[in-house]
Parts: structure tokens; C-alpha cells; sequence
């Protein structure tokens, strides 16, 4: 027997049941009751969600009606839901009947009760993203070392630390143009992916990286290597099902037996999801970040050599290749990858052996390294394993040079 619709909300605006929303929100009754109020004040049907994108409260006559409104079907409008200019999620509505002229101010009017509901039933699990982040902050930037403290602070998440941990340091960019709360949902979604494998898994976003994408650190509990295989997998797996648009790294540290080497593993999954942003594996551990591992202890000692080794080699490519938007450190990478020979990187390249030549005759002039001499091979491979370490982002070309075929040479995604 077919279930019957759910007929919460008739044609048509009912001031009448404005009441009915105020004494819902008042009394403490939910959002499930606010919305189904709502709907009947409206004469509508609503789908709310927070601004991560998760489901809150669905008032619908049916599991069609209810689906067309998620797809963004036609008469479908999409309310942005903010508190003191800060979004907290969105209303889906759809309006059945003939529009009643006293519509839009009775829609602000609901949705401002219900963006307040929002924002007052979000604070405890705000304050919880916010503890999870200044601990895992604290952690990383070795402002606590004490055993204790960390074990301490880690149980009040509701993790265990006592036998150690691993981090995983997920990465997402958006390619389009994205909307508010963004950065919420790409913390939302890789936490669960996480807790999919390993139910305390504690995520949190770094919201002190600089750039125009997202950065989520997620520590794992002391489990076997295959756990924390299957944990990263999941975490890329869930942001690739759920946000169109983006690119992702996630690098995988090894795992921290002690809970004062949090800080160490910390560092291993950044220098693997640095690595992985600039290759062709979306998810990398520690282990096989190969020769970049040389590097790390010069990162955590003197960072300041690091930057001056990049700032002497590879940094003026970079520079020419933001401002002219031209692939000079790709092709210097490709010419490695090619063991110095032009041909195998105009084919890696899809461009023309002369284009090849002029680009590194620029890469000499602009570094002082020769990529004909070994000397300079390998300080230009060592400066693009510094940039690596460092965490810096390279954007170049698409290139429109002398000698190019057609001024476009592909780019990795």
C-alpha cells in the first residue's frame, strides 16, 4: 500500500500559522517542528539545510516533492539563511498555489526565526570545531609538549591518544566559482569520510593556511596500517562524491606511537599532501615521498635555509611564470622526469623541441643553473623538492611564447 503524502502545508499563505512558528521556537519543540510550521505559514514545501550541506528538516508532501526540491527543480527558490551576515545554511522552498503579495515579507520574517534557530542549536558543535582546531593547532605548533595535556585535551573530543595517533592533512581547490560556507562543507564531508573508517577521528580546519583553498587536518587513533590506508581513501573518496569543481591532495603521516611526536607526524602528512598537490597521486604517505624526505628535518630545524635554497634556484621561475603565465617550472619538471632529453619532454609536453629549448635557455637566464650541466640539474631538483617541502603553490601557462605551436601547452590538473 503507497505511503500517503505527507500534508503538512496546504496551498497558499496562512498568516494564522504564524503562530504556530514563534510557539515551535519559543517552546524549544526543534527544527523538524519550526519547519513543518513554517511550511504551513508559507503554504509550501521546505527542505533546510546547514551550511555544510547536510539535511536539517525536510516539509514535504511527498519523497518526489521532497527530491525535486533537493535537485533544484523548476519554481524551485533557494534562500540564503544569515545571522549577523554570516550564512548558516539555506531553505529550499517552493510555493504552491497563487502568490499572495504579503509572500516576501512573511519569508523574512520565517526565515529569520529559523536562521536564529539555526545559529543557537550550531554553538555547542561550533565551540567543538573550534576546540578541535586550536588543539590540533597547539599540537602541531608544538605550543603543548606536555604527555599529560595532550592526552588530557585530546579525551575532552572524545578521542583516545594514550597509545598514540596519525594525521591526515586533506586539501581541496576549487577550479569554479564557489559559494559561501564552502570551507565548512569540505570540513564536513572529510570528516565523515574519516569517521567512516575510524568513528573518533577528530578533523578540524586550518584556518591559519594562506591561499585560496582548504586545508583540513584529521587526526586517526592508534590503528593498524591498513585502518589508516582505508581512512585516507575514504576522506578523498567522500570530497570527490561530494563537491564538484575541486581538486584534492590528501598526504598520510606515519604513525605517532607517543603522543609528543603528534608534532612530527603532523609534519609528515603536510610534506605528503605538499607532494601529492604536485603529482599525479591525489592521496601520498610519508613513506613515499621518496627523496622529499630529506628535506623534512631542514624544514623543521631551519626553515629559513629552505627558503633561501628555493629563493636561489626555483623561485624566479615561479615569479616569470605568474606574471607571463608561462609553464617554466613544468618544463623544468618534465625535463627531469625525461632525464634531460628534449625530445621526451616536448612528447611529455605536447609542444615542439624548439619551444623546449627556448624555455630552458629562459629557465638559465632567469636561475643562473644550466640544465645541460648536472650541477645545475640537480639544484633545480632539489629547489623544486624545497617548494614542495615548503608548501608553495605554483599556477603557470597556459604558455604563449616565442617558438610555441599555437601559444597552449596542457597543463597537469
Amino acid at each position: 500500500m503507497p505511503t500517503p503524502p505527507n500534508t503538512e502545508a496546504a496551498d497558499g499563505l496562512d498568516i494564522t500559522a504564524l503562530d504556530a512558528v514563534t510557539d515551535a521556537v519559543e517552546s524549544g519543540a526543534g527544527l523538524p517542528e519550526i519547519v513543518r510550521a513554517a511550511a504551513r505559514a508559507l503554504g509550501a514545501s521546505l527542505v533546510l539545510a546547514d551550511r555544510a550541506g547536510t539535511t536539517l528538516a525536510v516539509a514535504a508532501r511527498s519523497t518526489a516533492d521532497e527530491r525535486a526540491l533537493a535537485a533544484g527543480a523548476s519554481g524551485v527558490e533557494v534562500v540564503e539563511l544569515r545571522v549577523a551576515d554570516e550564512p548558516v545554511g539555506t531553505l529550499r522552498m517552493r510555493v504552491r498555489g497563487t502568490p499572495d503579495p504579503m509572500l516576501p515579507a512573511v519569508i523574512r520574517l520565517v526565515t529569520g526565526l529559523i536562521a536564529g534557530e539555526v545559529e543557537r542549536l550550531r554553538a555547542p558543535e561550533r565551540a567543538s570545531q573550534e576546540e578541535a582546531g586550536r588543539f590540533l593547532r597547539d599540537v602541531l605548533d608544538r605550543n603543548v609538549t606536555d604527555r599529560e595535556e595532550i592526552v588530557e585535551r585530546a579525551a575532552a573530543l572524545g578521542f583516545d591518544a594514550e597509545a598514540g595517533a596519525s594525521l591526515l592533512v586533506a586539501r581541496a581547490h576549487p577550479r569554479v566559482t564557489t559559494e559561501d560556507g564552502w570551507r565548512a562543507r569540505v570540513l564536513a564531508v572529510a570528516e565523515r569520510g574519516a569517521r567512516a573508517v575510524a568513528p573518533t577521528a577528530v578533523a578540524a580546519l586550518n584556518d591559519l593556511r594562506e591561499g585560496p583553498g582548504a586545508e583540513i587536518v584529521i587526526l586517526l587513533p592508534s590503528v593498524d596500517e591498513d585502518t589508516s590506508v582505508r581512512a585516507a581513501a575514504a576522506v578523498l573518496r567522500e570530497l570527490e562524491a561530494s563537491l564538484a569543481g575541486f581538486a584534492f591532495a590528501v598526504g598520510r603521516s606515519r604513525l605517532a606511537e607517543d603522543p609528543t611526536d603528534l608534532h612530527r607526524a603532523g609534519n609528515e602528512a603536510l610534506l605528503a599532501a605538499n607532494v601529492a598537490e604536485g603529482g599525479d597521486e591525489p592521496v601520498l604517505s610519508f613513506e613515499e615521498t621518496g627523496a622529499y624526505r630529506l628535506l623534512l628535518s631542514a624544514m623543521s630545524e631551519d626553515p629559513a635555509e629552505l627558503q633561501r635554497f628555493y629563493a636561489e634556484t626555483v623561485e624566479p621561475l615561479v615569479a616569470y611564470d605568474e606574471q607571463y603565465e608561462t609553464d617554466l617550472v613544468q618544463t623544468v619538471e618534465a625535463f627531469l622526469e625525461a632525464d634531460g632529453n628534449v625530445a621526451g619532454t616536448a612528447q611529455r609536453l605536447f609542444t615542439h623541441r624548439h619551444t623546449i629549448r627556448y624555455r630552458l635557455e629562459r629557465v638559465r637566464d632567469l636561475s643562473g643553473l644550466d640544465v645541460g650541466s648536472t650541477d645545475g640539474r640537480e639544484k633545480l631538483s632539489l629547489g623544486l623538492k624545497a617548494m614542495r617541502v615548503l608548501g608553495i603553490s605554483h599556477r603557470g601557462g597556459p604558455a604563449s611564447e616565442a617558438g610555441s605551436v599555437g601559444g597552449r601547452v596542457p597543463r597537469r590538473s
